[in-house]
């Protein structure tokens, strides 16, 4: 009789390997629909802050709806040309896989508030998030003025008059 070795049998590497192949293949897909799933709620949450925090520009600096996501950056001194409003990742436009674009409004403020490099915007705003690829979303949002966040399955073109009404507010479907 052959004395049996210890170990395993290429047989037996070969069903385990089998077995976390399949365990993989039934995880992943949950694990990207989670992803995208969480980069979309993110992108829609810095869309809700974007519109309280140009809200809060406008009231406090009295210069209207910001002109860029920049003037809401952190800045040292606080001031309006840097209101510390937003963090600063969210300040450089991109965020959780989503690229945000501020789009400023159609008139501008008349008297630019003492100590502000330019005028804000008295009549609107608006802000786009897009994916930047696979597989960081499929949907795509808009907030303006209204404060109203919308969504398409397409790029949504944002203008001086804010969002287009094409696009579905969220929670409308």
């Amino acid at each position: 009789m052959i004395p049996r070795s210890k170990g395993f049998s290429l047989i037996e590497l070969l069903i385990v390997v089998a077995i976390i192949l399949i365990i993989a293949a039934i995880a992943i897909p949950s694990l990207i629909r989670a992803k995208i799933a969480a980069n979309q709620a993110s992108a829609a949450d810095s869309l809700r802050t974007l519109d309280s925090m140009a809200t809060a520009y406008s009231n406090t600096y009295q210069d209207g709806y910001p002109g860029s996501l920049a003037v809401m950056a952190p800045g040292s001194p606080v001031t309006c040309n840097a209101a510390g409003l937003i963090d600063p990742v969210l300040a450089t436009g991109q965020k959780s896989g989503y690229q945000f674009t501020w789009q400023i409004g159609a008139v501008p403020v008349t008297s630019v508030p003492t100590g502000c490099a330019a005028a804000g915007y008295s009549d609107m705003f608006g802000v786009t998030a897009s994916p930047i690829g696979f597989p960081t979303g499929t949907a795509y949002y808009c907030v303006d003025g209204t404060g109203v966040i919308r969504h398409d399955s397409a790029p949504i073109a944002v203008t001086t008059a804010g969002c287009p009404v094409s696009a579905q507010p969220i929670g409308e479907d």
